[in-house]
């Protein structure tokens, strides 16, 4: 028995030095991307927008498609229930709210973290990173601060698209191509949506690129012997991301809602 509660308690410990690690990074990537001295402007830039181009541009023909069959999908059948249920409140609820944030970061997760985990994993075993420190460079900031600064400005826009595509491409494909009533939709849709709705799904997609970029970070940085440990590296950033996603997902529509 004192085996297994001082297993938990190791754990729990380990659990809370990690969180704390994380929340550490997290404060200096803030920090360096506020207090940006002028020298490397140039080079960051160009960082950031490689970022946004890989992370945002090249999702498009990923999330418009998932998008469209996820809009299209909840219209048809919303609409068969019209007289039950408002299909205005469904869809603030479910795409802008929950389905929206919640799909543009697995998306990121499985493009983007995933991708930065083993390119720094990389950088740390051949020694790339203590190459940048031996000339001067801090790459906390040459490195992390331009992709802090690119996802997470790229998961916001992709929300934005996702949640465009999903509402104006749904009603589109569902007027085309079936017979459902959704003559009344957008005005429902307009009675149903608030200021606080736009708000709640912006700041989730801000603190999911946050909290994605910080992660893939730590894992990539935490990658040190040899090659082989860049897979399970990986793997954990992954299922660490979408678990902090879930988790802060969860905690701002208790915040906003009750």
């Amino acid at each position: 028995m004192k085996q297994f509660v001082g297993r938990i308690g190791r754990k729990t410990i380990q659990a809370a030095n990690h969180l704390f690690n994380l929340l550490a990074l997290t404060d200096r990537l803030i920090r360096l991307a506020v207090t940006s001295p002028p020298q490397g402007r140039a080079l960051i830039r160009k960082v950031i927008f490689e970022q946004v181009y890989f992370t945002a541009l090249q999702a498009l023909p990923l999330i418009i498609p998932i998008a469209l069959i996820a809009g299209s999908t909840l219209i048809a059948q919303f609409t068969k229930l019209s007289g039950q249920y408002d299909t205005g409140k469904l869809m603030v609820l479910l795409v802008i709210r929950e389905q929206g944030p919640m799909i543009t970061a697995l998306l990121v997760i499985l493009r983007s973290a995933t991708s930065v985990t083993i390119e720094l994993g990389y950088m740390r075993v051949l020694h790339e990173v203590e190459a940048l420190e031996m000339a001067g460079i801090d790459p906390i900031r040459v490195i992390c601060v331009p992709r802090l600064i690119g996802i997470t400005s790229a998961i916001v826009s992709l929300f934005i698209v996702f949640v465009l595509c999903a509402i104006l491409g749904g009603y589109a494909i569902v007027w085309i191509f079936t017979y459902a009533p959704v003559g009344s939709f957008f005005n429902q849709l307009l009675k149903a949506i608030t200021a606080t709705d736009i708000i709640v799904g912006l700041v989730k997609a801000l603190f999911f690129g946050i909290a994605i970029t910080v992660t893939s970070l730590y894992h990539g940085f935490q990658t040190r012997r040899s090659i082989t440990d860049i897979p399970p590296a990986t793997s954990r950033a992954a299922i660490e991301c979408f678990f902090y996603c879930i988790m802060i997902n969860i905690f701002i529509s208790i915040l906003f809602y009750m």
